[in-house]
């Protein structure tokens, strides 16, 4: 239902009005959830790893033929086939990669940390190598990428064993504390330094990145995130940086929205993310 609510909130439309191309390749297909217990640690592992290389390789398609690939989906376990295939275009092109992990949670569980065995608590770590091989493997590499490409920001949600492993792996965690600290410019500041145009910029958005009185229609709410202004400035300086080139778009629930408010506010988003602005100005002013 997330991706309905997004075209229902005018997405394709909003793209166009700034000067895009839009092509809705329409919803990929892939096995139903059981809604099982977890079986060796993690929930539903052979649905998760269809439903991740059906994203895989529409992804890398999109990438090869030069286009911008964004991601409408439903559990950020996606993320795990989407990042795949956009380190493995990277790998391909010889480019650098620089993932922003816009989430209220870590997402670097593994089966032996994990309290409910979730895979859209594991992408990161998966994609960092911790986990098994269906899934580690999943764009020819392991790692798809070391934890040095990575910077996560809002993060407010960090299971204990997470914790530990975040810290051993010395992923750049810029979490609320650092946002209330130094604000909003200073840490996308921080994020995006060392980018240059040989980069490609990848943005993995979890709405829960919002504050849930932002956004509400998520199943996974943590109070205390960035607010609607400090997530436009964020959006408004990834776009300066004008190294987008692809873009998942995750976890938004519209059964548990208030008359489509969260989708309407992730468009308005996009929108800035894709370089709409208030005011005309010259491209890093």
């Amino acid at each position: 239902m997330g991706p309905e609510a997004l075209r229902v909130a005018g997405l394709q439309a909003a793209l166009q009005a700034q000067g895009f191309e839009v092509r809705d390749s329409g919803n990929l297909s892939g096995p139903a959830n059981p809604w099982l217990p977890a079986s060796g640690g993690y929930r539903h592992l052979n649905e998760v790893l269809a439903w991740n290389l059906a994203v895989h390789d529409a992804v890398h398609a999109a990438l090869a033929a030069g286009d911008l690939p964004l991601l409408m989906g439903g559990d950020h376990c996606l993320g795990l086939g989407s990042v795949s295939a956009v380190a493995r275009h990277c790998r391909e092109r010889g480019r650098k990669l620089r993932v922003l992990w816009l989430d209220a949670h870590a997402d670097f569980n593994t089966s032996g940390l994990t309290p409910s065995g979730n895979l859209h608590g594991m992408p990161v770590a998966l994609l960092c190598g911790y986990g098994p091989a269906a899934l580690t493997h999943l764009g020819g590499a392991c790692p798809a990428l070391p934890p040095s490409a990575f910077r996560q920001i809002g993060i407010r949600s960090v299971d204990a064993g997470e914790r530990r492993l975040l810290n051993e792996a010395q992923l750049q965690v810029f979490d609320m504390r650092h946002i209330d600290e130094v604000g909003m410019r200073s840490t996308m500041q921080a994020a995006l330094a060392g980018l240059d145009a040989d980069t490609h910029v990848h943005v993995s958005f979890d709405v829960d990145f919002l504050d849930p009185s932002v956004a509400p229609g998520v199943a996974t709410t943590v109070r205390g995130g960035p607010t609607y202004r400090e997530a436009q400035l964020c959006m408004e300086m990834i776009a300066d940086t004008g190294l987008l080139a692809s873009l998942d778009v995750m976890e938004l629930n519209p059964a548990l929205d208030v008359r489509n408010q969260t989708a309407e506010v992730a468009v308005d988003l996009l929108e800035s993310l894709f370089g709409k602005s208030t005011l005309m100005r010259p491209a890093g002013a």
